[in-house]
């Protein structure tokens, strides 16, 4: 287990884009934490939309005085194939479970669980990769509430990974899912805690006009002076960049001059990513007019997102899609699919469009309609804004999580 290096954030950051009686629910809520001491656990550092949580939820938890530590997973390629067997598994689709990816998990999972040794009052581990060391820290710290928060879309698992899964749960006191309908095992109390998205991030905060233009030359030869349509997600089946660049061709029937980006990188537990994006690669590599961009740094995406005219989600399934959140706090309007947690971000007709996942053709359809009507994006734009706003900014998040922690505590004492 290691501590990935974390910089310094404020609560007081958050002033300008969060309400004032938020903020001052958190000061209240850090308050009656003031002295608990709490442990963060997941597989990786860097590439995932758990790890860019974390990386925001930590210090901000720090910084109100509750003690915070967060400890990522130690381990090799082996692990980390069976972990994305499990992830597609528990998603609805994946190769079968053999006893050697069983016995991987088990290793590993406790080899991890004995290197930590430090005190907590309160352990929250992430996604399927952690619940093996549960039963462990239960061991050590038998006072302390175990928390377990779901990031995974458990809508229509394969019923072994669920199975497999299930038998690890028995010493989680509190699960927190990302929509009711992930619900699935069995554990004393649960609570649904939607994502969010970090404002005052590199990839997140508002960009001057002379930082908005530099980073626009780092996207060269992608050119803003026509149509752009783009889609920022890791390179992973279940994201759909092959449907993307479907609904892409769709749009370019209506609008020649119409490019399409395709952005997005690989996470450090997903040894699957490289793969599928020199397959992404070739099937674009014969059109001038895509853009296959990976591992851009955090500002450019902030760039990308807002100068695009339009931004697709077309995912297949998905646990909950912050990039949806991303693009609509940037005034861009978003054509997502109906799966996950894509819905709850995107308010059909009013701040972009919904299509069934496998409809690449109404994707393409939604495309040109925005393309072709400036007003109705300026308005749709306005409108995404306020909806994130209110609802997937990083300061609601953890009201929620912090709110949890005094449940579980007082639940276990």
């Amino acid at each position: 287990m290691h501590p990935p290096s974390l910089s310094n954030r404020s609560i007081e950051a958050y002033a300008p884009v969060t309400s004032g009686d938020r903020l001052e629910r958190l000061r209240e809520l850090a308050e009656t934490l003031s002295d608990v001491r709490v442990l963060h656990v997941n597989s990786t550092a860097t590439g995932g939309g758990v790890a860019e949580l974390l990386r925001s939820i930590v210090p901000v938890c720090n910084d109100l005085d509750v003690e915070t530590d967060w400890l990522v997973m130690d381990a090799d390629d082996d692990f980390f194939e069976v972990t994305k067997a499990m992830h597609n598994g528990l998603q609805g689709n994946a190769e079968p479970l053999t006893d050697e990816m069983k016995a991987t998990y088990r290793e590993v999972t406790e080899a991890n669980a004995v290197e930590i040794e430090d005190e907590y009052d309160l352990v929250l581990a992430h996604d399927p990769q952690t619940l093996g060391m549960l039963e462990r820290l239960e061991e050590r710290l038998p006072d302390a509430p175990i928390l377990w928060r779901c990031h995974v879309d458990l809508t229509d698992p394969v019923e072994d990974y669920l199975a497999f899964v299930s038998a690890y749960t028995d010493p989680i006191d509190h699960a927190i899912f990302s929509r009711s309908a992930y619900a699935a095992v069995d554990v004393p109390a649960t609570s649904i805690v939607y994502p969010s998205i970090d404002p005052v991030t590199a990839k997140n905060r508002s960009l001057e006009e002379g930082e908005l233009a530099a980073e626009r030359d780092h996207l060269d030869p992608l050119s803003f002076d026509t149509p752009v349509v783009t889609q920022v997600s890791r390179f992973d089946p279940w994201k759909d960049q092959f449907g993307t660049l479907e609904a892409y061709r769709t749009a370019k029937a209506e609008v020649p001059e119409l490019q399409l980006a395709l952005a997005g990188g690989m996470a450090g537990d997903d040894p699957e990513g490289l793969e599928f994006y020199e397959r992404v690669a070739d099937e674009a590599v014969d059109d001038p007019d895509v853009h296959v961009l990976t591992d851009l740094p955090d500002a450019t995406i902030n760039a990308l997102q807002r100068l695009s005219d339009v931004v697709v989600q077309k995912s297949l399934r998905e646990g909950f899609g912050l990039v949806v959140s991303e693009a609509l706090w940037k005034r861009t309007p978003v054509i997502g699919s109906t799966v996950g947690g894509i819905p709850l971000q995107v308010e059909d007709g009013r701040n972009g469009f919904l299509v069934e996942p496998d409809d690449a053709t109404s994707a393409g359809d939604r495309i040109v309609d925005l393309l072709e009507d400036d007003e109705r994006r300026r308005t749709f734009g306005d409108n995404a804004r306020e909806h994130v706003r209110e609802r997937f900014l990083l300061p609601r998040q953890v009201v929620d999580l912090l709110e949890i922690f005094v449940e579980a505590l007082e639940s276990k004492s």
